[in-house]
């Protein structure tokens, strides 16, 4: 292929310019050679010669085809070089705004000083398992990839981050480690990833400073290893930094910043713990001043800073130490303000003692004061025979402060970086880990210095390492294809390192000249010029002595020497470290500890990676400048270290770029951006691609893009890879321009792009040739037509001449028609109008006269209707009045008839025989009772006696003193005057109570007067209110029409967002659950570590064979109490649906009135809650005081009691006693009948309580023999005994007994007494406290109350302020809501009334079928059991008709069935059987517990079976058909629990043979919501099942797989696709393959008996995923976002809709979930050029967000030169088309979104007796009942 035939006309390329460094032109004549120069037109249609040189024969660089623009690789460019790079990073920046970009093995960044919604949680999981070339360019690939390698290759990886300051470096080593975090995130609680991203901040604070080309500029390097365990979790991390800028601590150019930390400890200055560090703002201090503006627009410095301590918190720094590290950065402030005074001469210095700063220096750092005053302005000089003091110069104190205000943040900086490492290590061994270098880019400045030439030194050896490496993946590329290895020759940068790192190197002699005791920096330069000047790679300015110029890999750069010895020196007097170390505070004097024998802290543990670690800092020694290590020596150690270590890993490139210096978002400098290309080594990447074979293409892609140039016979071959060989020998001559491999093309820089020039003139010609024949065509056609329409003009003219003659002979004949018609109509109208008019009189007048027979008859009507409902109400009247009496009649005869039913009831029961039957045994204590009432009865005979006395000498003492008022009252009558005034007075009062009579008429007339005037005003208002109502009732039904639509539209629009809400919040109660599950499985992972751990050598444990899960004590009791009123509404709303639910208002205000009545009831359950824990925190108190009382006090007390006792008991013999007596007196006297009466109503007054205290007493008995069976109470009342009879026969004599008794009785009075007493105190307590329970709730009524009235009160001064309509009208509603909640408690009484009706008749009828089965059972023998027993087999066979639907087993059995049933049961074993057969079989075990009435054994085997079925699920957690096979089952027995539970809403569809086997003694419906629970975990593992083995299918089968043949045209492209991570195997798949899947799922799931509706809603799920996987896939792949991928996505969704229409799943919305990707493939697909494009597209997208749209837009790729591509403009009329709507910010769907999952009731319509139960099942323990 000659020059001629590529520089043809019309052929693009690229010419230097100085502005634009690059610029396209299009030539206008073909080249020839020889020619002089190459005529071009350029972009701006000017003309323009470019000359050529004859000798060098240079032409310009061919431009790549428009298809190639774009690209993600640039090595998929054909033509590479320079322009082509530059340029198509420029496209996608600028046009795509795409910030990466892939250069072979280097990711290129832009940084786009913006924002972007790239790097959200749900890209990290888009990138996470997939290969590198398969996704658009991203940091996240990146690290994906090393991630992969790592997993895979089981080596150390790193990622080395490079760039010049501002280009983005640190920021994408922080995604990259994030990325880490998420992906790797640790197994264990440790939070390792929190704090690797944790010193992210802490680094910045104290590394990080704002420079000219940056406002976050890294001034160190750092490289971060993250290590791995053996299951690639993240375990620890370790962080090595190189070369701190300290001189900015001590100087800051023009706006420019110190450290970050200074600025943000000034702006925090204020806090209260910071008060002492004397700190003020930063503006007053000369080391943060110096570069002018000491703020950053958009950066809070104090906010900054509170991060910064909350990740000191976080790594475990100690409050103490972080204390400790900000006095030192403000000690570091305050010296660098200290006042330094020169004296004689300038010769020596002092500083003042009375320095503030110096004063605050010394404080802070805990040092001596007199010490560092002196030290500072003077240094030690040590001879071989004396030691000399000497004063220093103002510059030498000056440079001596700075030195030393460097060392000190330097040593600073080392411990917070190693205390961060300490947080960072783990114990765990470590398997690998993957390392971020984050260093500086090659930097060149108008004056550089040391720190320049050590940042370029690192950048070549970094630049040398990754050449090698480019070369040697070249290599590993050609040997695996089989192509012959040519040696390329690329540049080797170790010339220009041997020059600086060599013996006798510029390092060398730089050491050697620091250890000279006077050398300069111009004799190290003269040296340089001595030793190098003969290198090709240094250089010697000519117009300086002092300067030395470097050709570095990148560029050249002149360094200048002032400065070197200094700063690799690093000098600080040892004296100023003596007194720091000697100071107060222990940390302070650490950090300037000499570490000679100190173990460097960053190093590994052994065996925990392939190559030994070290400490990337080497250890520091003394202040001695004899044997310190200078700045240069350590760097070149150091940075050989780091080459070890990556040269040990296999390393990934990032190359961040800056675009522009002004910091503008997308904007893009040519200039700047060739400039850091060439630094980077991305064109060095360039050239060694197109020095070998570039482009690779697989034969399968060649083919199908280049099958148009192949001929016709060759096409019928078979073998592809031969098709292609003869196609290339044919096309191009020289075989060196491709190499045939094993899989793929290899072809030279420049043929592929000949080939697409090739393939666009085959379809040039073409084009022409189908142009040519459709013109043609075109032109015949239009031929015909035209020939055709002068045909029909000719017989249409020759028509319509005839037509016009026989028109006119038509209308002469039509005249004289229409003349007869008219005269004849003319007659007939008048005639017509005075028959109508006649017709018109007789109608009106006859319905006048039916009218008002009409009026009579309804009169006569409304009367009859009247007399109707009048006649009615009185018969009702009188009726409910007769009923009324009969029934009040009856009530009283009735009650009668129980009066002397139950008067006669306790004569019997409180009858002397009666009593005597009941107390027997107690014959002693009632002769002691009655002794007792025959003493207070002479007593009471006494105090009678007294009390007579008392009252007769009362009646003399009244008498007496009656006489003393008389004399008194005769005393005081002389006393006229005083009556004489009080009377005056009582006038004067008088008369002022007339007038205020007066008054008062008058204001009751007045008052009289203004109501009769409102009375007036309220008639009429009262008129004109009934007239406008019944305006408004018509107003109403004319609207009534016009709203029932929108009222309708209303109640739908309703509905959906109740709906709406219902989704919403079962989704939140389902994520709930999905996280209990997850936490209880990381419980269950802990516990078996903790289990490993635990079975170390030595003395282990039995691991515990049961589950957490089995554990559980959270199952709820067996509940017989009622469904709460809020279930039934719930489940109401549940099966009637939310329509009907949402129009019910009752229901609704039922609910929240229910919501108010819970709230109450919490309040008082927490104030309950509080009394408790009161009381429990004083029990405890007095427990603790119990236990130290000794056995003496306990003594005192119980005797104490047991008088107290003995008192009560002495009481409640005494009212015996009384009794007796009574009863005696009153049956011996015959007196009148009121006597009878009165000592008849005493007796019966007095048995009663008599009944009543003895069914206390019968109760106290139960009670205590059940206290006196428990053992310890048994010693202890043993121990009494033995006390209590040494008391007793010590004291035989009874004081209350004439008679002697019989000790062992007396004992067992005795103890009777006591323990009554003790029953007595117990029901005592509990009256006290329902008596102080009762007073609370009376209180809380009374509060309730008070509130009430409180707001009746407020709404009563409302409606006073109100006009008197409105007051009438809030008088209405207030009585309306009245009257509402009244009907509503009136309801809920009725509700409960009818619940508690239906419980007694099923109580009733379960005691009456329990009476029948006893009688029943009392017939049969309990022989015939055990022969029954024997003889199972016999028994099943012969009463198998009379199965009832039960199952019994032993207790000792539930194991076993357990393990038969569910543990160790395999789907297959009942496939052939009736589906959910567990289920069923559980239920009928479940329905003989409940028959039994044993609620521990229902309880015991639901607990099993659920945790049996949690085993089961987590032993089998990827098994699709186990999961789905439980899950049918679950829920079956689920649906079982309902349907026979006995509630009447489950019970509709039931036969009666079905509601015989309902449940009779228990409510299982919190169980019930246990199994909701576990159906709700078991759908959740089954989506996670099938979405693993659905997603690695879904984008190679939907995006990538062609299932229209020859459809899609291969673009195109370099060799990302061949990732290293990538498996060899062929990994693709089809459709049909997923729709294979989907059939199998959808086989097992309707096998096993799942619910239809849950199958459905399985599989919209499924169909999200597909849709969100998908159509992630596709907004980060440019290279599927095309016309033809557009074509294949809609045929794939088509066939995925026809698979669902064929399973009749069409109404699970499935469909619908495909929605967006629909849209997509219709996006891709539409016209995308006009505004009207745009507003079609705008249109269409609905389910597509903004971002997603421009997104698609921006990546879309024509797939041939003859697809236009998608314009800016037309993109961002799409972004203002789209600009109103309110769509989520992210950018990907969350694919693992999870729909909330409904289990609908589904009855079965299979009867318990009907199952038969398989042998197969080994169930032979289980008997039918």
């Amino acid at each position: 292929m000659s020059t001629a035939q590529l520089y043809t006309k019309y052929t693009r390329v690229w010419i230097p310019d100085p502005d634009e460094v690059w610029r396209s032109a299009e030539i206008i004549k073909d080249y020839k050679e020889g020619d002089k120069s190459l005529h071009l037109k350029l972009e701006d249609e000017t003309l323009y010669e470019y000359p050529i040189d004859l000798q060098g024969n240079e032409l310009p660089f061919l431009r790549n085809p428009d298809i190639l623009v774009g690209e993600n690789d640039l090595t998929a460019l054909s033509y590479l070089h320079e322009p082509a790079v530059l340029h198509n990073l420029k496209v996608r920046f600028l046009e795509s705004n795409h910030i990466y970009t892939y250069c072979g093995i280097v990711l290129v960044a832009i940084n786009p000083y913006e924002q972007l919604p790239i790097y959200e949680q749900d890209v990290i999981y888009a990138y996470s398992g997939q290969n590198m070339g398969d996704m658009d360019p991203h940091i996240f690939a990146v690290a994906e990839e090393a991630y992969k390698q790592m997993a895979r290759d089981e080596k150390n990886q790193s990622i080395i981050v490079s760039g010049e300051s501002g280009a983005g470096k640190t920021v994408s080593a922080k995604y990259a480690m994030r990325f880490f975090a998420t992906v790797g995130g640790s197994a264990s609680d440790t939070n390792i990833e929190a704090k690797v991203l944790a010193s992210s901040p802490i680094m910045e604070a104290i590394g990080n400073a704002r420079t000219t080309r940056n406002d976050n500029s890294s001034r160190f390097g750092k490289y971060i290893q993250i290590g791995f365990d053996k299951r690639y979790h993240i375990i620890g991390a370790n962080m090595r930094t190189y070369l701190l800028e300290k001189s900015r601590v001590v100087f800051q150019a023009e706006d420019e910043r110190n450290y970050h930390i200074f600025y943000q400890l000034c702006a925090s200055a204020s806090l209260p713990e910071f008060k002492d560090l004397g700190l003020t703002c930063a503006e007053d201090f000369f080391y943060t001043s110096q570069g002018g503006d000491t703020s950053i627009n958009g950066v809070d410095d104090a906010d900054d800073f509170e991060k910064t301590r909350h990740a000191f918190t976080l790594l475990g720094v100690k409050e103490s130490h972080q204390t400790t590290i900000f006095r030192i950065i403000a000690a570091i402030l305050h010296l660098g303000n200290l006042e330094i005074q020169a004296e004689r001469d300038g010769d020596a210095c002092s500083v003042s003692s009375e320095d503030e700063h110096l004063n605050n220096f010394c404080g802070l750092l805990g040092v001596e004061h007199s010490q560092m005053q002196h030290w500072l302005c003077h240094r030690k000089l040590v001879t071989t025979s004396e030691t000399y003091v000497k004063s220093m110069s103002v510059q030498q104190v000056v440079n001596a402060r700075n030195a030393l205000a460097k060392h000190i943040y330097a040593r600073l900086f080392n411990w917070i970086v190693q205390h961060i490492n300490k947080a960072l290590h783990t114990t765990v061994k470590q398997h690998s880990f993957i390392g971020v270098l984050d260093i500086y880019g090659f930097e060149t400045f108008e004056v550089n210095s040391f720190e320049q030439f050590c940042i370029n030194y690192a950048n070549e050896k970094l630049q040398q390492q990754f050449n090698l490496h480019v070369f040697k993946l070249e290599q590993e590329e050609y040997m695996k294809e089989g192509i012959p290895w040519t040696l390329i020759d690329f540049y080797d940068n170790q010339p220009c390192i041997d020059l600086i790192e060599a013996k006798l190197g510029i390092l060398d002699l730089l050491d050697e000249e620091c250890k000279v005791p006077k050398g300069t920096d111009q004799n190290w330069a003269q040296k340089l010029y001595d030793r190098h000047a003969s290198s090709q790679h240094f250089q010697k300015p000519r117009m300086s002595n002092t300067s030395f110029i470097v050709l570095h890999f990148a560029d050249k750069v002149e360094y200048q020497s002032e400065g070197f010895l200094e700063k690799n020196r690093d000098t600080v007097y040892e004296e100023q470290i003596n007194i720091l170390k000697a100071s107060k505070y222990q940390m302070v004097a650490d950090l300037f500890q000499d570490e000679k024998d100190a173990a460097p802290t960053t190093s590994m543990a052994k065996g925990t990676s392939k190559i030994s670690v070290r400490s990337a800092r080497p250890v520091i020694k003394a202040a001695n400048k004899e044997h310190k290590k200078t700045v240069g020596h350590q760097f070149r150690n150091s940075l050989h270290l780091l080459m070890e270590t990556l040269n040990a890993t296999t390393p990934h490139y990032v190359r961040c770029i800056k675009p522009n210096d002004e910091k503008l978002p997308f904007k893009f400098d040519p200039k700047r951006a060739v400039q850091q290309l060439r630094a980077c080594g991305v064109l060095e990447t360039i050239r060694i691609s197109a020095a070998g074979f570039p482009s690779r293409w697989s034969y399968h892609d060649f083919f199908n893009r280049y099958r148009v140039l192949m001929k016709k016979r060759d096409l019928s071959k078979n073998d592809k890879k031969q098709i292609c060989q003869t196609l290339l020998e044919d096309l191009i001559k020289d075989p060196d321009k491709f190499q045939f491999g094993r899989t793929k093309i290899f072809f030279r820089a420049g043929q592929v792009a000949y080939l697409e020039k090739l393939r666009a003139d085959k379809f040039r010609a073409a084009t022409i040739m189908i142009q040519k024949t459709v013109r043609g065509w075109l032109q015949r056609v239009k031929y015909k037509r035209l020939r055709k329409a002068a045909m029909v003009i000719q017989r249409y003219t020759r028509g319509h001449l005839a037509r016009r003659l026989a028109e006119h002979l038509r209308r002469t004949r039509a005249a004289i028609i229409f003349q007869k018609q008219y005269r004849m109509l003319r007659i007939l109208r008048a005639f017509q109008r005075v028959r109508n008019a006649t017709i018109t009189i007789q109608a009106f007048a006859r319905g006048m006269f039916v009218r008002r027979i009409y009026r009579k008859i309804l009169a006569e009507h409304k009367a009859t209707i009247l007399q109707k409902y009048a006649r009615g109400w009185l018969a009702r009247t009188r009726f409910r009045r007769v009923r009324g009496a009969t029934i009040v009649l009856q009530c009283y005869y009735r009650r009668m008839k129980a009066r002397q039913e139950l008067k006669a009831l306790r004569i019997e029961a409180r009858s002397a025989q009666h009593l005597k039957k009941l107390n027997i045994g107690m014959e002693n204590k009632v002769v002691q009772l009655q002794r007792k009432i025959d003493e207070q009865n002479k007593e009471y005979k006494l105090l009678n006696e007294q009390l007579s006395m008392l009252t007769s000498a009362h009646s003399s003492e009244v008498e007496k003193l009656k006489k003393e008022l008389v004399q008194y009252q005769q005393s005081h009558r002389g006393d006229g005057n005083q009556l004489v005034s009080l009377q005056e007075e009582m006038e004067h009062l008088r008369l002022e109570l007339e007038k205020a009579h007066g008054e008062r008429k008058v204001v009751e007339d007045s008052y009289v007067k203004e109501k009769d005037l409102l009375r007036k005003r309220i008639s009429d208002l009262e008129e004109e209110n009934a007239l406008l109502k019944q305006e408004k009732e018509e107003l109403n039904s004319r609207i009534l029409c016009q709203s029932e639509d929108e009222f309708a539209r209303n109640t739908v629009e309703e509905n959906i967002q109740m709906k709406k809400e219902l989704e919403e919040e079962r989704s939140r109660y389902q994520n709930l659950v999905k996280e209990y599950s997850r936490l209880e499985q990381r419980y269950d992972n802990l516990r078996d570590e903790m289990t490993i751990i635990k079975q170390a050598p030595g003395h282990r444990r039995n691991p515990s064979n049961q589950s957490s899960l089995e554990s559980d004590s959270n199952y709820p009791s067996i509940s017989t109490s009622e469904i709460g009123d809020t279930e039934d509404v719930i489940q109401q709303v549940e099966e009637v649906g939310m329509e009907k639910a949402a129009m019910d208002m009752t229901l609704f205000l039922k609910l929240q009135k229910r919501v108010r009545e819970l709230e109450q009831e919490r309040k008082k359950l927490q104030t309950q809650l509080e009394k408790k824990e009161q009381e429990s925190k004083k029990s405890q108190v007095i427990e603790t005081k119990t236990e130290v009382t000794s056995d003496h006090e306990d003594f005192a007390y119980n005797s104490l009691k047991r008088q107290e006792l003995e008192s009560e008991n002495k009481k409640l013999k005494n009212d015996l006693n009384e009794l007796r007596k009574a009863i005696a007196d009153r049956a011996t006297q015959n007196n009148s009948s009121n006597d009878i009466q009165d000592s008849y109503n005493l007796l019966l007054n007095q048995l009663k309580s008599a009944n009543e205290e003895l069914e206390v007493r019968k109760e106290e008995v139960l009670i205590l023999r059940t206290q006196i069976m428990k053992a310890a109470q048994q010693k202890e009342t043993g121990k009494n005994m033995v006390i209590e009879r040494e008391s007793i026969t010590t004291n035989a004599s009874w004081p209350n007994s004439d008679k002697h008794i019989d000790q062992e009785d007396a004992i067992e009075a005795y103890q009777g007494m006591c323990e009554t007493n003790r029953l007595l105190e117990a029901q005592l307590q509990d009256q006290k406290r329902e008596h102080e329970e009762e007073v609370e709730a009376l209180k809380n009524q009374v509060d309730a109350m008070k509130e009430e009235l409180e707001k009746q009160h407020q709404a009563f001064l409302q409606t006073l302020q109100l006009s008197p309509e409105a007051q009438v009208e809030f008088g209405l509603q207030q009585e309306i809501t009245r009257l509402t909640n009244e009907n509503l408690d009136l309801k809920e009484l009725l509700e409960k009334l009818e619940k508690n009706e239906k419980k007694l008749k099923k109580q009733l009828k379960i005691y009456m079928k329990k009476v029948q089965d006893f009688e029943a059972s009392q017939v049969t023998v309990p022989a015939e059991r055990r022969q029954h027993e024997r003889n199972m087999q016999v028994v099943v066979q012969r009463k198998e008709k009379d199965f009832q639907g039960m199952l019994e087993y032993y207790k000792e059995d539930e194991p076993l069935l357990i393990r038969n049933l569910v543990t160790d049961l395999k789907p297959q074993a009942v496939s052939a059987t009736v589906p959910c057969l567990p289920a069923y079989i559980l239920y009928m075990c479940i329905r003989h517990a409940d028959y039994i009435n044993d609620d521990q054994k229902v309880h015991s085997l639901l607990t099993s079976t659920i945790n049996g079925i949690k085993k089961v699920l987590k032993k089998h957690n990827d098994d699709f058909q186990m999961t789905s096979f439980w899950l049918a089952n679950t829920c079956r027995l689920l649906h079982c629990l309902k349907q026979y539970s006995g509630d009447a809403g489950f019970m509709t569809q039931n036969t009666p043979k079905q509601n015989e086997h309902c449940l009779k003694n228990f409510d299982l419906t919190e169980y019930r919501q246990v199994l909701s629970h576990l159906s709700i975990q078991i759908y959740q593992q089954l989506i996670k099942i099938a979405e693993g083995i659905l997603q690695p299918m879904i984008v190679s089968a939907v995006l990538e797989n062609e299932s229209i043949q020859g459809l899609s045209g291969v673009k195109p492209m370099g060799y990302r696709n061949r990732s290293s991570s990538m498996a060899d195997g062929d990994s693709s798949y089809s459709l049909d393959a997923i729709i294979r899947q989907l059939n199998t799922f959808h086989s097992i799931m309707c096998d096993q008996g799942l619910d239809p509706e849950i199958v459905q809603q399985v599989f919209k799920q499924l169909f999200y995923v597909i849709n969100a996987v998908a159509l992630n896939n596709l907004l980060l792949r440019k290279d599927v976002c095309s016309w033809s991928t557009g074509m294949q996505l809609r045929f794939n969704i088509s066939q995925l809709e026809e698979w669902l229409r064929g399973k009749n799943l069409q109404q699970s919305g499935a469909a619908q979930t495909l929605e967006p990707l629909i849209q997509a493939a219709q996006l891709l697909q539409l016209k995308k050029k006009t505004s009207e494009d745009a507003e079609a597209i705008c249109s269409l997208c609905t389910s597509l967000t903004t971002q997603q749209i421009v997104k698609i837009l921006n990546l879309y790729t024509p797939v041939n030169e003859f697809e236009e591509r998608v314009t800016v403009a037309f993109i961002r009329d799409i972004q203002m088309h789209l600009q109103e709507r309110n769509d989520p910010p992210q950018l990907l769907l969350d694919f693992k979104h999870m729909f909330p999952v409904l289990f609908p009731f589904n009855p079965s319509s299979i009867t318990m007796d009907s199952i038969h139960l398989p042998a197969s099942l080994n169930l032979e323990f289980l008997h039918k009942v």
